[in-house]
């Protein structure tokens, strides 16, 4: 999140950063952009309550005029077989990531489509398309989440708006639990963890004036892994 806030902001966005807990880390992102001569500000909703989501698509409207982008950038990790997953962390892992895409998404569109053209860029997932054992949870949002980019993609093209799904593999940031076992066994192909900058210039440039013919594409940023 931070370093795709940054990578906007840098190319000339506004940004509202949303947190749900962490302010103090929003602040802190918020304070790099307005330092470097950009515009941000930080925004506290629960992007799984409907109304604290109108709140913050409001408050976007509200602060810079309108809306041009929308990112969907939330995760939840949890590991277990999923024989030994419970029905509550199966609700919480769905609710998570797909609803809280299905709301912010559902409340943006509007104002994406006053604007004439738009950009929503959804945050998937090596867990989506590969057999990464102890997230059946994880890997069933993350491919709910590929299709509802392609569905989005088709639905708001007569309205100039693009929608993109960027996969990240293993990338260089804390896992909660721990690395994956399947990141342990499997190296990418390139030898390396993702660096954060590159999901980040991915999703700028999907973002872009030269991402404009790109919809209903999952573009995987993972090192040349498919397995």
């Amino acid at each position: 999140g931070r370093g795709i806030a940054l990578a906007l902001a840098d190319a000339g966005a506004a940004v509202v950063i949303n947190a749900h807990l962490s302010r103090d880390l929003a602040e802190g992102v918020a304070n790099e952009i307005t330092g470097g001569g950009g515009r941000a500000i930080v925004h506290m909703a629960d992007v799984t309550d409907e109304a604290q989501v109108a709140g913050l698509i409001q408050a976007a409207v509200d602060e810079f005029g309108g809306l041009d982008i929308l990112v969907n950038n939330v995760a939840a990790r949890k590991q277990t077989l999923m024989a030994d997953t419970s029905y509550e962390d199966w609700r919480e892992v769905m609710v998570s990531i797909l609803a809280s895409a299905f709301l912010c998404t559902r409340a943006a569109i509007p104002h994406l489509i006053a604007g004439g053209r738009g950009s929503i860029v959804n945050l998937g997932g090596v867990s989506g398309f590969a057999g990464v054992a102890l997230r059946s949870h994880v890997a069933t949002a993350k491919a709910g989440i590929s299709g509802m980019t392609g569905l989005l993609a088709v639905e708001l093209a007569p309205h100039n708006i693009t929608v993109n799904c960027t996969s990240p593999g293993h990338i260089d940031t804390p896992h909660e639990g721990g690395l994956p076992k399947h990141f342990q066994d499997k190296t990418p192909p390139l030898g390396r963890s993702g660096p954060v900058e590159e999901i980040a210039a991915t999703a700028r440039f999907l973002c872009g004036p030269g991402g404009r013919d790109i919809t209903g594409e999952t573009i995987h940023v993972k090192g040349g892994s498919h397995t």
